[in-house]
C-alpha cells in the first residue's frame, strides 16, 4: 500500500493521552504493530510525557524487541525540565528522540517564556541535532495580542516550530474556526511550521454526539493552511475549517495531491489518541484504499478518539 505524500508521517500516536488513556505498555505494543501494517507510513512519532519516560524505557524491551521507538517528548514542567527529560530519552536504549514539545506557560510575558525556551534549546546543542522543537503558545481568545505575536517573533528567530491546541476535555479548549485561522496565519506570516494537538479525532469537521463539541477536522486544517498560503483572509480560512462535507474535502485533496504534499511543509502533523480512527476516516473518504484491520481495536483499552 502506498501512502500519498501528503499523508506521510501525519499522525503522531498519542494513545496514552485523553480521551484514549491507553495503558503505556499496550500503547507501545499497538504502536509497534502500526509500524508493521500497510499504513505504517501514515504514522509519525510515539507521543509520551516526560513523567512517563522512565516507565516507557522499562517496558520497551518487553514489547518492542529490537525495534527503536521514535519519541515525541512532551515536557510538562517549566523550561528547566527540558534538559533532564531529553537526557533521559537520549540515554535510554531503544528510544530515539524525534521531537520535543513544550507549552509556553507565562501568559503575562509570553515573549520572555519563549526566550527561556530558546536558551535551554541552545544550551542542549548537539543533543537536539535532528530533533524538532515545538512551542505551544496559548490560543488567543480574540485578536492576537502584541505580547503573543512578540513571542512568535522570538520563536521564528530561532526557527522553533509551533504547536496549536485544537481541543480538549471541555468546550473552552476548542478554538473557533476564526481563532484557529488567526493562528495559522500568524505561523505562516513568520514561515513557521506547526503541528496540532487534541481534538482532531477525525478527518472532517463534525459535532461529537456525546459531548456536543464541534471538532475541527485534520484534513480541514490541511486545506485551510493551503488557503492561507494562497493569500486567503482569516475569514476565507475559517470557511475552509467550517466545511463539514467529507466528499468536498476529499475532492479538493484528490484534485491536487502534489499541492497538498507541499502544504505539509507547514502543517507537519497532528497528535491523535487513535491512529486507527484517522486511518478509517481516510479509507471511508476514498483517500486510502486498504480496509482497516480491526484486530488492534480489540486489544485497546477505552474508546480513544
Amino acid at each position: 500500500m502506498s501512502i500519498p505524500a501528503y499523508l506521510t508521517s501525519f499522525v503522531d500516536d498519542a494513545a496514552i493521552f485523553p480521551p484514549g488513556n491507553a495503558p503505556l505498555e499496550q500503547a507501545v505494543a499497538d504502536h509497534v504493530d502500526h509500524r508493521d501494517e500497510e499504513y505504517a507510513d501514515l504514522v509519525g512519532g510515539f507521543v509520551v510525557s516526560d513523567v512517563k519516560v522512565a516507565d516507557l524505557a522499562a517496558c520497551l524491551p518487553e514489547v518492542a524487541g529490537s525495534t527503536e521507538l521514535g519519541v515525541n517528548l512532551v515536557v510538562t514542567g517549566g523550561a528547566g525540565a527540558i534538559e533532564p527529560a531529553v537526557t533521559w530519552v537520549s540515554r535510554s536504549e531503544g528510544l530515539s528522540l524525534r521531537a520535543v514539545e513544550f507549552a509556553l506557560r507565562d501568559e503575562e510575558d509570553l515573549a520572555h517564556n519563549a526566550q527561556r525556551l530558546i536558551q535551554v534549546v541552545d544550551s542542549l546543542g548537539a543533543q537536539l541535532d535532528d530533533v524538532v522543537v515545538f512551542a505551544e503558545p496559548p490560543v488567543p481568545p480574540g485578536s492576537p495580542s502584541h505580547g503573543w505575536l512578540a513571542a512568535l517573533d522570538e520563536l521564528a528567530a530561532r526557527e522553533i516550530h509551533l504547536k496549536f491546541r485544537t481541543g480538549g476535555a471541555t468546550a473552552d479548549l476548542f478554538p473557533s474556526s476564526r481563532q484557529l485561522a488567526g493562528c495559522i496565519e500568524a505561523a505562516l506570516d513568520r514561515e513557521l511550521p506547526f503541528k496540532c494537538t487534541a481534538g482532531l479525532h477525525n478527518a472532517v469537521r463534525h459535532r461529537d454526539e456525546q459531548t456536543g463539541f464541534e471538532h475541527h477536522g485534520f484534513l480541514n486544517v490541511l486545506l485551510a493552511t493551503r488557503a492561507s498560503l494562497d493569500g486567503g483572509t482569516p475569514d476565507d480560512v475559517a470557511r475552509v475549517l467550517d466545511e463539514t462535507e467529507g466528499a468536498a474535502v476529499a475532492e479538493r485533496l484528490s484534485a491536487d495531491p502534489d499541492e497538498a504534499a507541499r502544504t505539509r511543509r507547514w502543517f507537519t502533523s497532528f497528535g491523535s489518541c487513535s491512529v486507527l480512527d484517522a486511518h478509517e476516516d481516510l479509507v471511508e473518504l476514498g483517500l486510502l484504499t486498504t480496509p482497516t484491520d480491526h484486530s488492534l481495536r480489540s486489544r485497546s483499552a477505552g474508546d480513544p478518539g
